[in-house]
């Protein structure tokens, strides 16, 4: 077989004009089916459905008629049907195996979850409907919040952030507000090396300027080097926690109580919650803001760009900015604060968020999770989320360089180098190709920055011990066979429906528009 300039297979031909032997002609392989684009299925001369012919009357559209085709495509509602189904089945998915994407906590969503997020009272409401039609909303939303609070030893949340970044942002707009209330115009923000990616764009978009703050030897922020850097122009440090090589930060209660002294404020990025959910609150390590993804601690689905869900928890000081909308309990029933309400009920807040509250459907699936696991399942899922992550730091530590593995046990995730590789040629990209051929998603690459050629395996606890020992005698396979025939893992994966493609000229030069 061969490949066209976008990495489809094309049809082999033998010299007999016939198909050539081991291939088919219609470059399906089995159940694996070779998928056109929908402008190569279907035709835009022709129609998927039978329609009356359209009378003749006068356009009025002026000068914004179209003036040529519209040259889409028809196609019959079973070609749609099969085109998609076919795609599908070309994609990769929690219910297909473990996703091990680092820092994403790609764990199994209860179908259970999925039942209550479906329920009418639910699934069918306005957010413009009366607040007296949508009680059980209302009261859904302050039980969550509850929740989150206490599992977090925070005063106040903010349920409207629809995204990790998202919330990032809505805790830094409230420290800006809370020190633009004292008269204070501060304008650095301090991120160390082992914090999130998103957290020094979202300081940087709010306004300030960001610096590092290097790692230590042991992959933890450098305490001394962040003491040295505190003064009177920091507003805040933005940590995460567990960073993103998988560590917890033991001096996180000398950091906030530094951070204090100095003015700022400090805060977290909770996308790692699922790490410690249970067994540590922030709020008991100093903590102002952090945001915690429903969308991975609390299982709600994600991936493709949404749904999601980032509600941010607050410490006392910063309470009284938390944005607005948000639930409030009467003596009739409960509220929604917004705009007219918020002027003697939040005089304080920074503003709005979203244009209405956040996403019902993860409220739901958030709350029917911890109502589900209760106190001590929540405990369990960090406890058996570290164990997993241990069991393959521990299992492939031999083999693959894990530059962290003597300063003790992760988190949540293993992080590992392709240091181990140095002399093939070879890097984490080839072994992340070889990961399609083996049927697995690649686990995330090259992040943190902090180590070369990063690996992050992130297991989550709803893993068995059959599955993590599938995936890491596949990866103990692979990284053999790099050391000792690194030529064959050049151009992999395979055996995938698509080739490697050049991955730097598609993100630069992106052809977005299917031309004939």
């Amino acid at each position: 077989m061969s490949m066209n300039a976008i990495g489809r297979v094309t049809r082999p031909v033998a010299d007999d004009g016939g198909v050539a032997e081991g291939d088919t002609w219609t470059g399906n392989r089995g159940l694996m089916l070779e998928e056109p684009l929908l402008f190569e299925r279907g035709a835009v001369d022709r129609c998927g459905v039978d329609l009356p012919p359209v009378p003749e009357v006068a356009s009025r559209l002026g000068t914004v008629a179209r003036t040529a085709p519209i040259e889409l495509p028809g196609l019959s509602e079973p070609e749609m049907v099969r085109h998609y189904t076919r795609l599908s089945r070309q994609n990769y998915a929690i219910d297909l195996g473990i996703f091990p994407l680092g820092s994403c906590t790609m764990k199994h969503n209860p179908r259970l979850n999925e039942k209550m997020a479906r329920l009418p009272g639910f699934a069918d409401i306005h957010p413009m409907q009366p607040q007296a039609s949508v009680q059980g909303a209302l009261q859904l939303i302050d039980r969550l919040a509850h929740w989150l609070m206490m599992l977090t030893g925070m005063p106040a949340v903010a349920m409207s952030p629809k995204a990790g970044a998202h919330g990032e942002l809505c805790g830094m707009l409230a420290i800006r507000a809370a020190l633009e209330a004292r008269g204070d115009a501060r304008k650095v923000v301090l991120v160390p090396e082992s914090a999130h990616g998103t957290n020094p764009a979202t300081a940087a978009f709010c306004g300030y300027a960001v610096e590092n703050i290097p790692a230590n030897a042991r992959g933890r922020v450098d305490l001394e080097a962040l003491k040295a850097r505190l003064g009177p122009d920091v507003a805040a440090v933005m940590i995460t926690n567990p960073n993103t090589c998988g560590l917890f930060e033991p001096e996180m209660i000398e950091i906030g109580k530094a951070v204090h002294a100095a003015g700022g404020f400090v805060y977290c990025d909770g996308a790692n919650f699922n790490a410690i959910v249970g067994r540590v609150r922030p709020g008991d390590l100093g903590v102002d803001a952090m945001h915690i993804n429903l969308h991975k601690t609390f299982s709600t689905p994600h991936g493709g760009g949404g749904p999601g869900s980032g509600p941010v928890v607050f410490s006392e000081a910063l309470a009284p900015f938390a944005p607005i909308p948000f639930v409030r309990r009467t003596r009739d029933g409960f509220e929604l604060v917004e705009e007219a309400e918020a002027v003697t009920a939040a005089p304080q807040s920074f503003g709005r968020m979203v244009a209405f509250h956040g996403q019902m459907g993860m409220f739901v699936r958030a709350l029917a999770y911890i109502l589900s696991h209760g106190a001590d399942g929540l405990r369990q899922v960090a406890e058996d989320a570290v164990l997993n992550a241990n069991y393959i730091l521990a299992s492939l530590k031999d083999l693959y360089t894990a530059p962290f593995a003597a300063s003790g046990p992760c988190m949540h995730e293993a992080l590992f180098s392709d240091d181990f590789l140095h002399g093939t040629g070879l890097s984490t990209l080839d072994l992340a190709k070889a990961m399609i051929d083996e049927g697995f998603h690649p686990m995330t690459m090259y992040f943190p920055l902090v180590v070369h050629g990063a690996m992050l395996v992130e297991p989550t606890e709803t893993e068995s011990k059959a599955s993590l020992d599938q995936l890491i005698g596949a990866l103990r396979s692979i990284g053999e066979r790099m050391l000792a025939e690194p030529e064959r893992f050049r151009s992999s994966p395979h055996l995938a429906p698509r080739r490697r493609l050049d991955e730097t000229a598609a993100a630069r030069k992106p052809v977005l528009a299917y031309r004939d």
